[in-house]
């Protein structure tokens, strides 16, 4: 016999955490693999256990995790899931955070703050991860902070889909909520073939100590007006965008975002606002008890298939949105 070390025969393997699990089996279904058998627990002092119950050797594997509430929970069983695939021999480790957790706190506004999207980046990459993937960062930059190939999928080819299919873009209008989404906003206008306009936050001078109210610049009277944001946490901001747009005129608002953070009074803001509808991605599970008649939910899980299938053969991540102008 020779003395030659057997290489390692690659296969795919899909690993889910717990806080998702039918989006993970949704992505599978479409590979046609199995989700990994693991055993996760929480013991009572909060810890939490993690084995996968059949070998992982050799194996290029893709550990996905949604980072909803309790975001912290969820992103150490994703680390403790990572280092269990790095100490059981798996070949190449990519992790999978549809929405990138501390995503928000990606600079330091002020002294003595952390800067807490590239403590996690640091923290995949101790555990063992080889590749990261994730869905509409919240800042282009947090690329940069993972010491290994990230791929920035973005969910722009299901929304836009779908708005072309069901609203007439000759009378559409794009609108970001903020200075902050301009960016976005005009990738959408781009796209679509259709005017932007936007929501100038300004404070009202006859009012002292009073929040910002929002100022539209361009034109909305008798348009349906579609605002566009990466995600939507309490819907204040985006609920008072609509308000303003009703008040210059706008026949009809509707919302495109990514993620459905949906925290605090988010779903009585929604089923309050001048919305008509509300188009987001199943990145983040939506409660069951959560009642929004005007929300509509898109599957992401075709987006993540291909990412992956795209990694598995060393292929390109990028070609996948290349028509869309995605990172």
């Amino acid at each position: 016999m020779s003395g030659k070390t057997r290489p390692l025969e690659r296969h795919l393997m899909l690993c889910s955490g717990r806080a998702f699990p039918e989006l993970a089996q949704e992505i599978a279904d479409i590979l046609d693999v199995s989700l990994v058998p693991t055993r996760s627990l929480t013991y009572a002092n909060s810890e939490i256990y993690v084995r996968f119950e059949e070998s992982v050797r050799g194996a290029d594997a893709f550990v996905i995790q949604s980072h909803c509430a309790p975001v912290n929970e969820w992103l150490m069983e994703q680390l403790i899931m990572v280092d269990a695939l790095r100490r059981a021999s798996a070949g190449r480790i990519n992790v999978i955070s549809p929405f990138y957790p501390y995503g928000r706190q990606d600079k330091k506004h002020a002294g003595r703050e952390p800067i807490s999207a590239r403590l996690v980046a640091d923290l995949y990459k101790a555990a063992g991860a080889d590749r990261l993937m994730s869905i509409d960062l919240h800042a282009d930059q947090i690329q940069g902070f993972f010491d290994g190939p990230v791929d920035h999928l973005n969910a722009i080819p299901v929304l836009f889909d779908y708005v072309k299919e069901r609203y007439d873009l000759r009378n559409l209008t794009v609108v970001s909520p903020d200075a902050g989404r301009v960016k976005l906003a005009d990738k959408w206008s781009d796209k679509l073939g259709t005017p932007l306009a936007i929501i100038h936050k300004r404070r009202d001078p006859n009012k002292a100590n009073e929040v910002a109210v929002g100022e539209v610049v361009g034109d909305v009277r008798g348009r349906v007006c579609l605002l566009v944001d990466d995600m939507i946490d309490t819907a204040g901001t985006i609920c008072k965008a609509a308000q303003a747009l009703k008040d210059s005129g706008a026949a009809k608002v509707i919302a495109a975002a990514t993620h459905p953070v949906l925290s605090g009074k988010a779903i009585e803001r929604l089923n309050e606002s001048a919305f008509e509808e509300v188009i987001v991605t199943n990145t983040l599970p939506i409660s069951e008890e959560a009642s929004i008649p005007k929300l509509t939910v898109l599957s992401i899980a075709p987006v993540i298939a291909s990412a992956i299938k795209a990694v598995y053969e060393d292929g390109s991540v990028a070609a996948l949105f290349k028509q869309y102008g995605g990172s």
